[in-house]
């Protein structure tokens, strides 16, 4: 008998039977039993500035502040999401005149009773309010504690946590776009999306399995192999943004290769509209690599000004051409550069192609303001001297580096390597459901598969996770966020 249902409710269905509920118990259920500490830390940069803002978050926040605020009325009193003008005292002794901005749960950014302290950016004036917080059964926040109670409160999930790093780290307006489309949930709704899908599809199998000796069945096999490619389409489409989630996130390393004197510390300079490489027409000029960077449509682009490959019989210029190439293995694109009056380096392009991947490497040819070239070996022809050619040569990087696909700012795209080899763990096991059907193995087989596959897709988002991954993301947030 073949009994069609609806996608029914996960949370409901494993209620009803609760043995369908997965075999790895969320660590969430450990993590929100945290103990009730309050914290403390300086949110803004350390040394001298205009302001400092202090933060302070958890059950005996306005406790604290108390203590040693004086305003209008205490603290306590004041309705979320209110500022209040008073001072600061320790006994009797004026230390500052401050705003202290009131966040009520689970209103707040942690979810907990919060306050921000805006002081004058003395650092001796900071000091002295922390140490007098810490007074009040208050201890210091560790890294990214404030985040971390966020995520472990609800206010946000793991991928969103993750996210507000980046969005602290950006430094192109491409890097800023793709953190805060993270931030903002259009990775976590997809994945939660594919989750939910999953859960639906292993519930009605494991439910036929309660009902084996009736020869029910919830959902075809049609349909869970319909469900399976659905699932799997969309975490290709997933995987595919990851080179380019990836390089608006970290940028883009380019080494700039060429045998001397064909004009690489020149681009260099013409680009960076400053003297930053020294040119001569002695060849070995560059003995170290230069590292600059340049902004380009949006997207970082680290240059490598490299030494000249070549055989040398000098130990300085050798240890630079030994860099050089190892320059060329890290570099997500080669910029090959020509001598127009010469031609095409044949013998050096070989030698890269022994280095780097062909699909790397872009061949430019310079000098064409003084010998013009039709070599179709040439990607795009240059003038270090006089700018021609750049513009060109700026879109030819540009779509080296992330491609044709485009990405709208309202897409979900992978730029952490974590939730890289999440999704590619999810992948796997959806691949070995589906050998289970093709071997006609029971639903077991299949519902297990699913059930991993599920587990990989909560790591992204936080539904499945461990201390050892919460430590290590959180323990690269700076104190104070």
């Amino acid at each position: 008998m073949y009994v069609k249902y609806g996608l029914l409710d996960s949370l409901l269905l494993q209620f009803i039977y609760p043995n369908f509920a997965s075999s790895k118990e969320s660590f969430m259920t450990h993590l929100l039993s945290q103990n009730e500490d309050t914290i403390v830390a300086l949110a803004t940069p350390p040394g001298i500035g205009a302001l400092s803002i202090i933060r302070i978050s958890g059950p005996n926040s306005f406790f604290a502040v108390d203590k040693i605020f004086s305003g209008k009325k205490p603290i306590q009193e004041s309705a979320s999401h209110t500022i209040h003008y008073g001072k600061i005292f320790e006994k009797d002794q004026l230390i500052d005149d401050v705003l202290v901005s009131v966040f009520r749960a689970p209103n707040s950014y942690t979810g907990e009773d919060s306050l921000e302290i805006s002081t004058h950016g003395s650092p001796l004036i900071a000091q002295k309010i922390i140490s007098l917080i810490i007074e009040s059964d208050v201890r210091l926040a560790e890294p990214g504690e404030f985040t971390k109670r966020a995520f472990l409160n609800g206010r946000i999930d793991l991928a969103q946590a993750e996210a507000v790093a980046d969005v602290i780290n950006s430094n192109t307006e491409a890097s800023l776009r793709g953190a805060r489309n993270q931030l903002d949930g259009l990775l976590s709704q997809k994945v939660d999306q594919l989750r939910e899908l999953l859960v639906n599809t292993s519930s009605l199998i494991e439910l036929e399995l309660d009902f084996a000796e009736e020869d029910l069945q919830f959902m075809s096999i049609k349909e869970i192999l319909n469900n399976i490619n659905r699932i799997e389409d969309e975490i290709d489409n997933l995987l595919l943004s990851y080179s380019f989630g990836r390089i608006i996130k970290d940028g883009v390393n380019v080494a700039l290769v060429g045998k001397p004197n064909v004009g690489k510390s020149s681009l260099l300079n013409y680009l960076l509209k400053e003297s930053r490489a020294i040119v001569s027409d002695i060849p070995g000029t560059t003995r170290d690599i230069i590292r600059e960077e340049l902004t380009i449509d949006g997207i970082l682009f680290r240059l490598f000004d490299t030494a000249g490959i070549r055989t040398s019989s000098n130990l300085i210029e050798i240890e630079g051409v030994n860099r050089s190439r190892e320059a060329v293995q890290n570099a997500d694109i080669v910029l090959f550069l020509n001598d127009a009056t010469i031609g095409f380096s044949s013998d050096l392009y070989n030698e890269l192609l022994e280095l780097t991947n062909d699909e790397r490497i872009l061949s430019v040819v310079n000098k064409i303001d003084i010998v013009k070239t039709e070599d179709p070996r040439y990607v795009v022809g240059i003038s270090a001297k006089t700018g021609e050619g750049i513009k060109a040569l700026f879109d030819k990087m540009t779509l080296k580096a992330v491609g044709t696909k485009n990405y709208s700012e309202k897409s979900a795209i992978v730029s952490n390597i974590r939730h890289h080899n999440s999704l590619q763990k999810a992948k796997a096991h959806l691949e070995g459901a589906k050998r289970s059907i093709e071997e006609k193995l029971t639903g077991e087989f299949i519902a297990v598969d699913l059930r991993n596959a599920e587990s990989a897709l909560g790591e992204i988002i936080g539904k499945v996770t461990s201390d050892d991954i919460l430590n290590n993301i959180f323990s690269k947030f700076c104190i104070g966020k």
